[in-house]
């Protein structure tokens, strides 16, 4: 066996004469052990709330989306479409015309968007499975779905027959305007639907038939907004993407679901790395302990040091003897604590132990990255903590 590792391990699990070096070395490989328990746990509270956050998003956004290169609107034909059903890694596509408009109800006014959708819809994304009340639209019909918090603001219901749900699209023409009618192309829309995903979109959309949108907002039966697609499980983004600009002759910006929600990436990805940080300076900090264990071990037996140096031992040797009784109490460390916060995660996915609500867990998600992270960061500073407490052993020192 390795001389060092030999030595370093009988350092490990034997105990000092020393009681004080026994309680700071307990105190260190605690310190290791609750700080990597509370790292990976936190980690996977993160990456929960992360799933759990784009959940929404993923309710509503497509896999990948065709929009204008300049303008609000694109023109498709007949072949375009014949081509984009044929990509590979295409399950279906959907046109959509999408467009800030007034909705008025009952003396209450709202600015929102008008999305009008063609009957791929439904397959694109599961809007469908979030109705609240009612039912999903028919198509080529003035019924609308609209956002639970629009509703609210308009204090309206369904198939309320008595008050009218109309909408105000301007009309184009730089005319002088003298009347209402003049000015906007409006119609009366039926309600036959609520949906509802979280409080942001609940007052984005009213969803309506394409072709209504379309005669709203004088669009010609194959100009439309956007194409949004859903891709296939096993499908090639980048190839696809590729494919569609071919499709389209480069005029047209394709946007994966994480472009068309940039913001919120950005932020549940610097919310993840500050929190990292921050548990990793509570680490480090842990770290002190074993680096003070570590000095004082080498002082604990500088005379059996001094009795290896005499047999031949090289300084570097005896060095190593304390780098590695340092990276092993953290090795051992960061496995009972990644064990016990394995076990805590896996129990609160199965078991539901801690709620937010009556009905919603608090979300986690058990990751081998997160494993990985968890493990190569207490490694790395075990390392580097033990490296400094190692520089102790000198020449000098055996003298």
């Amino acid at each position: 066996m390795n001389f060092p590792l030999y030595i370093a391990k009988r350092y490990v699990f034997s105990k000092s004469k020393n009681n004080a070096i026994n309680i700071i070395t307990g105190i260190a490989s605690m310190g290791i052990i609750v700080g990597t328990l509370a790292l990976f746990v936190v980690l996977s509270v993160f990456s929960g709330l992360r799933v759990f956050s784009l959940s929404f998003t993923n309710t509503i956004d497509p896999d990948l989306k065709v929009n204008p290169l300049k303008g609000k609107s694109l023109f498709i034909n007949s072949a375009q479409e014949k081509q984009i059903a044929a990509i590979a890694g295409v399950a279906s596509y959907s046109k959509i015309v999408e467009e800030r408009v007034l909705f008025f109800f009952d003396g209450k006014e709202q600015v929102t968007y008008l999305k009008g959708v063609d009957t791929n819809y439904t397959k694109i994304n599961a809007v469908s499975k979030s109705i609240y009340n009612g039912k999903w639209l028919r198509y080529n019909t003035a019924e609308v779905v609209v956002g639970y918090g629009i509703t609210q603001k308009l204090s309206m219901g369904l198939f309320d027959f008595n008050n009218a749900f109309e909408v105000y699209v301007p009309r184009k023409g730089k005319a002088v305007i003298e009347s209402e009618a003049e000015a906007f192309n409006k119609t009366a829309l039926i309600p036959v639907g609520i949906y509802a995903i979280s409080e942001d979109l609940d007052s984005k959309y009213v969803f309506s038939d394409l072709r209504l949108a379309q005669e709203l907002l004088e669009y010609q039966p194959n100009q439309i907004s956007a194409v949004e697609l859903k891709l296939k499980p096993d499908a090639n983004e980048s190839d696809v993407i590729e494919k569609l600009n071919t499709v389209f002759q480069n005029k047209a910006e394709i946007k994966t679901r994480a472009q068309l929600n940039a913001t919120l990436y950005k932020m549940l990805n610097t919310e993840n790395i500050a929190v990292y940080l921050i548990f990793t300076l509570v680490i480090i900090i842990a770290l002190f302990n074993l680096i003070g264990a570590l000095i004082m071990m080498v002082l604990d037996k500088k005379s059996n040091l001094k009795t290896l140096y005499n047999l031949g031992a090289e300084v570097s040797d005896l060095k190593k003897i304390f780098l590695l009784q340092g990276s092993l109490l953290t090795v051992i460390g960061g496995i009972i604590g990644l064990i016990i916060g394995i076990i805590i995660v896996v129990l609160q996915q199965q078991f539901q132990l801690i709620m937010i609500t009556e009905s919603l867990a608090y979300p986690v998600v058990f990751s081998i990255q997160n494993v990985v992270i968890v493990m190569g960061t207490i490694i790395a500073l075990g390392f580097i903590s033990s490296l400094i407490a190692s520089s102790r052993v000198t020449k000098k020192l055996l003298d």
